[in-house]
């Protein structure tokens, strides 16, 4: 018996995730006012993400982008983070923001925090499409949240399994279905 991925339903449609971006992205124009801001994106999963808030930031901001993944072609993490791909530009002294598609265990983004931290940064700040907080395994609360989502795997508008779904013009999530 084989198992085939099926979508389940919308959870957050485009429209939806425009108007919280634009929140967030007033959120934190205010909060950095007058501040240089480096956004971070988290790759690949964020791009869409990053891509929507950043249109709502009215202050000076430079990208790059860092993958780093406790997850690799599997459904759930394994714990272990691995950086494959650094960023690119100084942050001494400078306001980051990372970009994060969702925030599940936490092993990830906790990681990623302290080694950017060991660059000296004037501070690490989290803004995260996605929150799932029933699964945290690590002290980790996101700066700034689009949504709350159950335990659930998320797939869509930059989110994946095995890089497929990344495509999909809202968030949904997996339904495993048996097939005979």
């Amino acid at each position: 018996m084989a198992v085939k991925d099926t979508i389940g339903k919308v959870l957050f449609t485009e429209k939806d995730i425009q108007k919280r971006a634009k929140e967030l992205g007033k959120v934190i124009t205010k909060d950095y006012a007058g501040e240089e801001l480096i956004l971070l994106g988290t790759l690949k999963g964020a791009i869409m993400w990053m891509s929507e808030v950043m249109k709502y930031i009215e202050l000076d901001t430079k990208i790059d982008f860092v993958s780093a993944s406790s997850y690799g072609s599997s459904t759930s993490s394994s714990g272990v983070v691995k950086i494959t791909k650094d960023i690119g530009m100084d942050i001494y002294n400078k306001n980051v923001l990372i970009i994060e598609d969702i925030v599940d265990t936490g092993y990830t983004l906790r990681y990623l925090k302290e080694y950017l931290s060991d660059r000296n940064p004037k501070s690490v700040r989290i803004c995260t499409m996605l929150d799932k907080p029933s699964r945290r395994k690590e002290k980790l609360t996101p700066d700034y949240i689009g949504f709350e989502v159950e335990d659930l795997f998320i797939v869509g508008y930059g989110l994946d399994y095995d890089q497929k779904y990344r495509n999909l013009p809202y968030i949904s999530y997996l339904e495993a279905t048996d097939i005979k």
